[in-house]
């Protein structure tokens, strides 16, 4: 067994290379020579690094010799252009499966990270569940879907395609912000209710690598979430509590949102560098919920994302601080 990994230099799939050497498994990395290696450094005389990037067909086909397995975690969750969302999320996609197809019968399977923007918002009174049509409001969703239809449709391996909602943890620098504003004695959060289905970072890489080979995930899609339900309310005020923070509200009308995330996205045009707040973000933040039930990911594998948000936001706040990031 030998595993490509995508990814690797971020976030996500920093941790999930975490759990496949806490395994033993025999890995390779896809790495541009200009990726961030912080995150990699302990594991890089225990790994393969081929030189290349899912944009770059030649250097995938070659990354692909001898390998069995591919996880599949690079991604854009952020561009300049909208453009920029199909060109790395779709177009990288198809390259890979394109790569795989080329070995016929040398990869056994595929794990797809996606995302529960590829389906659209739901609230609790009903979740968002795989047999669901998808709804995707942003053009990073629909992006991410356009990337499982190279799957699905494609791809000749068996693959497992994963919906993760928003992840959290150790060495994330979004949710940082938070804990940053927290720190400064200021709770934001939406005016709204908007709910809200997490995963922590440890749990997600542990169904990534677990889908690698267990028999009931082939040809299947799962939201990989925990159970807990949140609101970015609650968040900030779980937050404040565990740093023992006075904080004073500040409450974001959703309407509000719009002239910033305009306003951002003229700023990273006239920079050109990428910010998570644009004008297609407004149309994930101003959705009633996003929820997603993971109950079929239980049920065929038995993996559980069983960190709760108290746990996992104090794992992700003792590592800020160690880290000086707070």
């Amino acid at each position: 067994m030998k595993i490509l990994l995508t990814g690797a230099s971020g976030f996500v799939g920093s941790h999930i290379l975490d759990c496949l050497r806490q395994q033993g498994l025999p890995t390779v990395l896809l790495l541009r020579p200009s990726s961030n290696r912080r995150f990699l450094a302990s594991h890089l005389a225990e790994v393969e690094v081929r030189s290349g990037a899912v944009d770059d067909p030649a250097s995938l086909r070659l990354a692909m010799d001898g390998v069995t397995h591919v996880i599949h975690c690079a991604g854009a969750t952020k561009a300049v252009r909208t453009s920029g969302f199909y060109e790395v999320n779709q177009g990288g996609t198809r390259h890979v499966v394109a790569a795989i197809n080329e070995r016929p019968g040398q990869v056994r399977r595929l794990v797809h990270i996606s995302s529960l923007a590829a389906a659209g918002p739901a609230q609790p009174a009903r979740p968002a569940r795989e047999e669901d049509a998808p709804r995707p409001v942003s053009e990073y969703g629909k992006s991410k879907l356009a990337a499982e239809t190279e799957v699905r449709d494609h791809c000749r391996a068996e693959s497992v395609i994963l919906r993760p909602p928003a992840v959290y943890g150790p060495r994330d620098a979004e949710f940082l912000r938070l804990f940053r504003a927290v720190k400064r004695h200021v709770r934001p959060g939406l005016s709204g209710a908007q709910a809200l289905s997490l995963v922590f970072v440890k749990d997600l890489a542990a169904a990534v690598v677990a889908c690698l080979t267990h028999p009931a995930a082939a040809g299947r899609t799962y939201y990989v979430a925990a159970r807990e339900i949140t609101t970015a309310r609650a968040l900030a005020e779980t937050v404040a509590a565990q740093m023992n923070r006075w904080t004073l509200p500040l409450p974001l009308p959703v309407a509000l949102l719009w002239p910033i995330c305009l306003g951002q996205e003229a700023w990273s045009r006239l920079t050109g560098r990428a910010s998570v707040l644009s004008l297609q973000k407004f149309a994930e933040l101003r959705a009633p919920g996003w929820v997603c039930d993971p109950g079929r990911l239980e049920r065929e594998t038995g993996c559980v994302c069983a960190t709760t948000l108290e746990a996992g936001l104090a794992e992700t706040r003792r590592w800020y601080q160690e880290q000086g990031w707070l």
